[in-house]
């Protein structure tokens, strides 16, 4: 079985959650990382052969078959045209672009490199993720009529103690509409099986006044976002990401006439799935990933390698359900449409 060597552009959640899944998947090796001030001790840790300054060197400096693109969002665009130009498969962290004019640029450099390109949205790969996609495509809930999918968390409470840098930049790509409002799009697009009509919205920042050990600064940010977004044929989505609450949670529910599917827990990657007929409330039993033994490293990493299971395939040519660029397309689309980039 054929394995192929990848390098990694980024060394933040690059190193974190995309390098000990590629390191454990049974068809890449891990041959570069590419960061502009850290590349040379996260080789010399990890025992990765080749360091780069950036991902342009790191195509030009050795044999690669393709790129993880996980550097800040600022630098999506740069990072993946590289690769592209020298045309290495691709997969690219979210949110794909800071503009739909960005993501549309990198689509047709997809078209004319013709390699295998895709987005990293490994929650579509958490097992009740999936279980709840089957219901839905196999028309156990039809006909829907409501999706919400709601993300609480707790970092960017007044009192949180968080790092400044480009995270808190606008400009940058920063903020939690980028960051995790982009994963709920897609999510429910995924979850409808097409495009949206119609996206209204906003995102709120009520902590502008951010605080870390250097002292205090100003979030150019938001922190949380809100969309609802219009299907056809009746369907719905109401979608909230918010770092501001006290709670942590994660719902998915999905709605339909006459029945009801609810994705629930402390985490998107920490669910237990119920069906809700009626009166009655039954929880599902989901098979779990065939990775849930590296889940001991980070609970990204399982449904990151299940999403690398795809690539592969998308690189050979196989039926696969690799996130692609064009639905990204459609997720910039939405975020533009609530305020993230134009």
């Amino acid at each position: 079985m054929k394995r192929y060597r990848i390098g990694i552009a980024g060394a933040g959640f690059g190193v974190r959650a995309h390098l000990p899944a590629l390191t454990g998947h049974p068809r890449f090796d891990v041959v570069a990382i590419a960061s502009p001030t850290s590349a040379p001790e996260v080789a010399r840790q990890h025992g990765i052969p080749h360091a780069f300054r950036s991902c342009a060197e790191m195509t030009a400096g050795c044999e690669l078959d393709a790129v993880t693109v996980a550097s800040p969002p600022f630098a999506h665009r740069a990072d993946v045209l590289a690769a592209l130009r020298a045309r290495k498969h691709v997969i690219c962290e979210k949110p794909f672009a800071l503009s739909v004019a960005e993501a549309l640029e990198m689509v047709e450099a997809e078209k004319v490199a013709a390699t295998a390109c895709g987005i990293s949205h490994e929650f579509r790969f958490v097992p009740q993720a999936q279980a709840l996609k089957e219901l839905v495509a196999n028309g156990h809930l039809d006909p829907l009529r409501n999706m919400e999918l709601t993300m609480l968390r707790s970092h960017l409470r007044r009192h949180e103690l968080r790092p400044r840098g480009w995270w808190f930049e606008r400009e940058r790509g920063g903020g939690l509409t980028g960051a995790m409002l982009s994963h709920l799009i897609d999510h429910a697009n995924w979850l409808a099986s097409r495009a949206p009509l119609r996206t209204v919205g906003f995102h709120r920042r009520a902590n502008e006044e951010r605080s870390d050990e250097r002292g205090t600064f100003r979030s150019g940010v938001d922190d949380a976002g809100f969309a609802l977004i219009e299907y056809g044929d009746g369907l719905v989505a109401r979608l909230t990401a918010d770092a501001t609450t006290a709670v942590q949670s994660y719902v998915c529910a999905v709605h339909g006439e006459k029945r009801t599917a609810v994705a629930s827990g402390p985490s998107i990657l920490e669910l237990a799935l119920y069906a809700v007929d009626g009166e009655r409330t039954e929880e599902l039993e989901c098979k779990p990933s065939r990775y849930l033994e590296f889940a001991r490293i980070g609970r990204d990493v399982p449904p990151l390698m299940e999403l690398y299971d795809e690539f592969a395939k998308k690189i050979e040519g196989k039926p696969n359900a690799l996130p692609s660029f064009q639905e990204a397309l459609r997720t910039q689309e939405s975020l533009a449409a609530i305020g993230y980039g134009s």
